[in-house]
This record gives C-alpha cells, structure tokens and sequence, in this order.
C-alpha cells in the first residue's frame, strides 16, 4: 500500500484553509491545518510533511517568513509553496532564495495550486532518487571536504553552517570543476527552476554566491575558489587550493 502525502497548510483565513483542504484530499493527500506561525512550527515538529503550503502573511509573533526558514533549516526535505496575497519582488526573492518550489499569489486558481502540488512533490521526489544513487558520496577539493550522504561540509576540520541551497551549489561545482556555469543552470540546480530570464537568474544565484564565499573562500573579495566569467556566469576551483 503506498503512503499518502503530507500536507500542512498553514494559512489564517478559514476559507482558504476549507478551499485547500477540500481541493488536496480529493487529490488523495493527507492534510493538516495550521491557523498561525505558533500552530505549524508544533505540528511540524510532530510530523515530517512532504510539502508545506504556506502564507507569508499571518498574524501572531511568528510570521511566515519565519516559518520558511524554520522549514528550510530544520525540515530541509520538505518542499514549501508560497501562497500569499501580498506579493512583492523583495519577498519573491527572498521565497526563491530560500529554496521554495513554487510561488502563488491570491486569488488563485485551483488547477495552479494542483500543478504547483504535483511539481513540487514530484521535484522533491527525483531529488531523493538522484540522492540515492549519488556516485560518489565523499567530494574533495583543496582542504573543502562535502559529504552528500550526510549533507555536511568540512573545511580544514572545521564544520561549516551552510544552507541546504548553499550545500546544493557547492556540491555542484565541485562535480563540475573547471566548467563555466551559467546564472540558469546554477538556479536550476538549486531550485529545480527553470528561469529564461538571465537578469532574474543572475539576481537569484548571486546572494548564494556571496553567501557562499562567505563561507568557504580564506578572502572573499579576492575568491580563489567560485571565480566570475564576464557575461558567462561562474568556474569553480580553476586552481587547487595544495597549487597556490
């Protein structure tokens, strides 16, 4: 017998909530209703949720946004949809920065909120396929050390703090050394989205990037690791770190 999907919607308005719930059990999910930030955090923490349909705007201490990062740093395998009303290019940004598998804005349709479910469950479940039959689980460059089975990164012994986006590009760029990357590909590899638009794909991956030299390069105004390409996009590791 295959298992259900887990749901949590997370919304303040009933009938939205009523909608959703209606809309995904006849899509033969399992859905759970959370009314504030307070109720999805607890029901998170007793339930791993396959997907998480969340509004940025709810009332109490904890708002959504605090909700997604809660999700993407706790929960880092369940997926989150934002459906909101009050969209702005900022908060979008910040959405797909975070790693969300889809972005709605209210009024919605229902035959969007179905695509966007059966995407994002079907993404999340290639990316534990692709997972599992990683061909190499240990990656090394220089004093970098990036385990795929356990999802940590080492760097001269020392543990680094990095986002589940940021593991993601690294991991890729340490699988593609000395290839040019452009904006899309790299957004594509962190979100699972395709994005034709090279301006909206360069503002996306370059707060990664910064992030990420934030993290692993010894200087990073002077990067030795993830260099630029004028007009191309990025090169990872043109030099070893044991050649410098």
């Amino acid at each position: 017998m295959i298992e259900k999907k887990r749901i949590l919607v997370v919304d303040d308005e009933e009938g939205i909530r009523f909608f959703l719930e209606e809309m995904l059990q006849q899509m033969a999910y399992c859905v759970t209703m959370a009314v504030n930030g307070e109720d999805a955090l607890a029901q998170l923490r007793e339930t791993l949720f396959d997907l998480v349909i969340l509004d940025l705007n709810l009332g109490g201490r904890i708002d959504g946004m605090r909700v997604l990062e809660a999700v993407k740093w706790r929960w880092p395998e369940t997926a989150v949809i934002i459906l909101t009303a009050y969209g702005t290019m900022d908060t979008a940004l910040t959405a797909i920065q975070e790693g969300v598998e889809g972005y709605l804005l209210k009024p919605v349709e229902v035959s969007d909120v179905r695509q966007a479910v059966r995407q994002a469950l079907t993404r999340r479940q290639a990316d534990h396929a692709a997972d599992s039959v990683d061909t190499e689980e240990i990656l090394q460059w220089g004093d970098i050390l990036l385990d795929q089975k356990k999802h940590q990164v080492t760097m001269s012994d020392h543990l680094l703090n990095l986002t589940p986006g940021e593991f993601k590009l690294l991991a890729y760029f340490m699988q593609n050394p000395h290839r040019a990357l452009s904006p899309q590909e790299l957004v594509n590899v962190v979100h699972g989205y395709d994005s034709s638009n090279t301006r909206e794909a360069r503002e996306i991956i370059k707060w990664y990037i910064y992030r990420l030299r934030q993290k692993i390069e010894p200087n990073p105004t002077k990067p030795r690791y993830v260099l630029n390409i004028r007009g191309v996009g990025y090169i990872f590791g043109r030099e070893r770190a044991e050649e410098r």
